[in-house]
């Protein structure tokens, strides 16, 4: 039976082991400070904030730009090295935007700094994306400065920040911006994004974590749909997307983009401010999130619905399909939605010169007349490569509409003995905006 008296050689053995843990705990917390940490990394931002000093000290133009090169973009980390590559950063275009906008990047300055203090939640928000798919896969996340095209993107097992417009609030200064572009900053930073950096920040952990990117608009919406619903259940806080609030109370968001799925324009339902009928950007995030919830909402393994979606082969197209019809989401089967659209979309019928697949297309010929099923509105165009890439493209001296819209001429020179191939793309519409179906031209001229 022990004793409730402490002998004093108890008590010094005592305090001796209390002096050794005290700095071992310490230790231990700064260690696991430290390897949390780890996973975070904002040394691109230290980097900009001095590149911009000097920068805004230099006249020169050109030198802006070396400093630019020389202090952020070669000192850059991987994440930065990805980011520009995702997004096509130059030097020249940062200069350009320092410039440009002096009073946005001085209000923005001090949030981006508290990048560093935000690591542990943004580790927490980890952990609960974690706990909900526990087959998550290790990231990183970049901290950095972008040129404005971007709060948030992915590459490879790399989540990389945006901050200048991440880590923005309702105080950052856009006096300096006009036009749809101010405004698409006014809504953006009045929601104050830095409060939904951690949202954020798992929603791009999840695109770490899917397989394939999407080639079209519909497998896309799903795609960052997913993302944002997975991150809203495991942060267990509503999105801070206008976008998802807006369409679940407006049932003509759905019935437009049943419309407008299998166009290739992507930008007018993702990542982009260009105008629509309910002026809101982003709408195809709520699609796919919509989609995502009704899912979830079916499913009696909460857990193994979240798996399912997270893991979704979108390199394989039928089974994307399944999935979105297994949801009951659209009026109709996604087949039964593309035999309309094609029903009611023009489409390309002849072209004049040649008859498309010909083998021994005369070199000589100087135009290439597409036929239109219909008027199209008669600005609107589209070319672009095939899988042929710019080598199987013909030389492109001029192009030119009918008087009437129903054909559009293009001016060539073409080669002997060479294959050709490329599309006309569903940019060409009618003039209340339907889309023409995309056409592959490739014949093959004689030697």
């Amino acid at each position: 039976m022990g004793s409730f008296y402490r002998t004093e050689e108890s008590v010094k053995l005592k305090s001796k082991m209390k002096k050794l843990l005290v700095p071992l705990a310490i230790a231990i917390s700064c260690q696991t400070m430290e390897n949390r940490q780890s996973n975070v990394v904002t040394q691109d931002i230290d980097n900009f904030w001095e590149a911009y000093e000097l920068v805004r000290e230099e006249s020169d133009s050109l030198a802006q730009i070396q400093l630019i090169d020389s202090l952020y973009i070669k000192r850059g980390t991987i994440g930065l090295e990805k980011m520009i590559e995702v997004r096509d950063y130059t030097a020249s275009e940062y200069a350009y935007l320092i410039n440009k906008y002096p009073k946005f990047f001085g209000s923005i300055r001090a949030n981006t700094l508290k990048s560093k203090s935000l690591a542990n939640e943004l580790n927490d928000g980890v952990e609960k994306l974690e706990a909900l798919y526990p087959d998550l896969k290790p990231a990183k996340i970049y901290f950095t400065i972008g040129g404005m095209r971007t709060n948030g993107t992915t590459r490879d097992s790399s989540v990389l920040i945006g901050s200048e417009l991440a880590m923005a609030d309702n105080t950052t200064d856009i006096s300096e911006f006009e036009g749809r572009t101010k405004e698409w900053l006014e809504t953006f930073f009045s929601s104050d994004p830095i409060d939904g950096l951690v949202l954020l920040n798992v929603h791009e952990y999840v695109h770490t974590q899917q397989t394939h990117i999407p080639n079209n608009l519909l497998h896309m919406a799903l795609y960052e749909g997913v993302a944002e619903f997975v991150s809203v259940v495991a942060m267990g806080v509503p999105s801070d997307s206008p976008a998802i609030e807006f369409g679940k109370n407006n049932s003509e968001v759905r019935k437009k983009f049943e419309l407008e799925m299998f166009y290739e324009r992507i930008p007018d339902w993702l990542w982009s401010n260009s105008p629509n009928e309910f002026g809101v950007r982003d709408l195809g995030y709520y699609v796919g999130y919509a989609i995502a919830e009704n899912h979830y909402n079916k499913s009696s393994n909460k857990k193994q619905a979240i798996k399912e979606m997270i893991e979704l082969d979108y390199g394989n197209p039928s089974e994307i399909d399944a999935f979105i019809d297994n949801t009951n989401y659209f009026s109709k089967t996604i087949e039964e939605l593309r035999i309309e659209d094609h029903k009611n979309r023009p489409n390309v019928v002849s072209i004049k010169e040649f008859e498309n697949g010909t083998q021994n297309v005369d070199p000589n010929i100087d135009e290439i007349t597409i036929h239109f099923s219909e008027k199209l509105n008669g600005y609107n165009t589209g070319v672009d490569y095939s899988d042929l890439a710019e080598n199987a493209f013909p030389k492109v001296l001029n192009r030119e509409w009918a008087a009437d819209s129903t054909s559009w001429k293009l001016k060539v020179e073409l080669e002997s003995n060479k294959h050709y191939k490329f599309w006309i793309t569903s940019n060409f519409r009618t003039g209340s905006g339907v889309a023409l179906l995309p056409y592959l031209v490739e014949f093959r001229t004689r030697g």
